[in-house]
């Protein structure tokens, strides 16, 4: 990124389809680099309020997920949230931390979120309305 903008230079050679699909490819590709490094600080931030370790984070190309977190402590994060608001991601993150704690959505679950991110249930809804929008 150079001034604000994308610069992505594909061999000239490159036409048509063949051409987009490399210029998403290293998009893409810029993303996840960006999303790996963001969420590792995030995860730390908040590893340090929650009191938890973990394993390793992984950053997906998830479908269906925005994270995920392993029975190992692997910590699992689609890499396209690194286009919403950080304070989305920040929620992912507290979500899938709390998860080391409590595997599942119970009341203890929920309440712990709450009391890291407290207007988490806007943040859900956010991702409900807006996580279609997050593609490239």
């Amino acid at each position: 990124m150079k001034d604000g903008r994308f610069q992505i230079k594909v061999p000239s050679n490159l036409k048509g389809e063949n051409r987009r699909e490399e210029i998403k490819r290293r998009l893409i590709e810029w993303y996840k680099k960006e999303a790996r490094t963001k969420y590792k600080e995030r995860v730390e931030h908040y590893r340090k309020k929650l009191g938890v370790s973990y394993n390793k984070i992984f950053i997906r190309d998830q479908k269906t997920r925005w994270g995920s977190c392993s029975s190992k402590g692997n910590l699992n994060f689609n890499w396209r949230l690194i286009m919403a608001p950080l304070s989305i991601m920040d929620y992912i993150v507290v979500h899938e931390l709390v998860h080391l704690i409590h595997p599942n959505h119970g009341r203890d679950f929920w309440k712990l979120v709450e009391s890291v991110i407290p207007d988490y249930k806007e943040k859900k809804q956010w991702l409900r309305i807006n996580g279609y929008r997050l593609k490239i």
